[in-house]
């Protein structure tokens, strides 16, 4: 749920981010951040994430360092993943909160039955009727309001790659197709279907599955969601699966390649709190190539994949490796 404090906004000052208190519902302080220049950046920063108030929590305790270090993550717009319980009032809350400061919030739709492979961030919708109610109620809460949705993150993937039984995949593509119908149905909202990242080097074979889920009814496709592949790769990975789908735009995430992917330990996990890795380019829709619509921080850097490496479980705040990828950032 989006607070209070977050609810009312943030006033944009400049391209200067301001960090003061705001008091939030439960009591304690989280910094209320000003929005990046619009026409550089046109998505909404949450004065309320993670990052944010672990800045404040630094700057209670005189640790202007760490409060440095993190600010670097907080002052940037970064996804807002739509949680199973309440998709509507969440939903609602960002958009209300992103309208209000003149921006557009970014959503990630992540719910999908069967998700993950039983992995870290296995879970997801009972079936498909409940995957299907959730996805109205998250159109509904969206409303007229303007957003940009990155649906799925791995389920074509996963799909296509095989680590998802192949029983599933009939009503997994109904799923999909049917969800990116229902989120264009609202007038403001913007539907990247994610398509995997550049360690998958055959998009010859992502095209017509990404067709089977959507991809032409979306505004284009996503690459790099929560992976580390350079933005250089990502760009030639994108651009070669676009050839397949008729020219069709893409976001890439660049939240944490600012190094690049890492090369050590298990092969099977080198995607999961991998270390010594960096934040890549800041948000923003200048991204010099036409058909790249944006680069996005999808994955909220400083969240874990999973409980690997000392992490905590698959999407709560690690706060130590938050501070590692802002100090390896150049």
């Amino acid at each position: 749920m989006v607070r209070s404090c977050a609810r009312a906004g943030a006033v944009a000052v400049g391209a200067l981010l301001l960090l003061t208190a705001c008091s939030s519902s439960d009591g304690d302080k989280a910094p209320r951040v000003a929005q990046q220049p619009k026409d550089v950046d046109p998505f909404w920063v949450n004065p309320d994430g993670s990052a944010a108030r672990q800045v404040a929590a630094y700057r209670a305790k005189g640790d202007d360092a760490g409060a440095a270090l993190i600010a670097r993550i907080a002052e940037q717009p970064v996804g807002e993943w739509i949680g199973p319980e309440n998709p509507e009032s969440e939903a609602k809350g960002f958009t209300e909160a992103a309208k209000k400061a003149d921006r557009t919030a970014l959503l990630v739709l992540y719910n999908i039955p069967h998700r993950d492979c039983g992995q870290f961030s296995k879970g997801g919708a009972a079936d498909g009727n409940a995957y299907r109610a959730w996805v109205d109620k998250v159109a509904r809460g969206i409303g007229d309001r303007g957003a940009t949705v990155v649906l799925e993150p791995d389920a074509v993937l996963h799909l296509v790659d095989g680590c998802t039984p192949a029983r599933f995949a009939e009503e997994r593509y109904d799923l999909l197709k049917k969800a990116v119908e229902r989120l264009k149905g609202q007038p403001g909202v913007k539907v990247y279907l994610d398509a995997g990242n550049a360690g998958w080097q055959q998009p010859e074979a992502l095209d017509e599955p990404l067709r089977r889920a959507g991809a032409d009814l979306a505004d284009g496709f996503a690459v790099n969601v929560s992976n580390f592949q350079t933005t250089a790769a990502s760009k030639d990975f994108g651009h070669r699966l676009s050839a397949k789908l008729g020219g069709k735009h893409f976001v890439i995430d660049t939240s944490r390649n600012g190094s690049g992917p890492y090369g050590g330990g298990d092969p099977r996990e080198t995607w999961c709190n991998p270390p010594g890795r960096a934040l890549g380019e800041r948000p923003t829709t200048r991204t010099g190539d036409p058909l790249v619509d944006a680069y996005l921080w999808v994955k909220r850097p400083g969240e874990s994949d999973g409980d690997c490496k000392g992490g905590p479980k698959a999407g709560e705040w690690w706060a130590e490796y938050a501070l590692g990828l802002a100090r390896n950032t150049k």
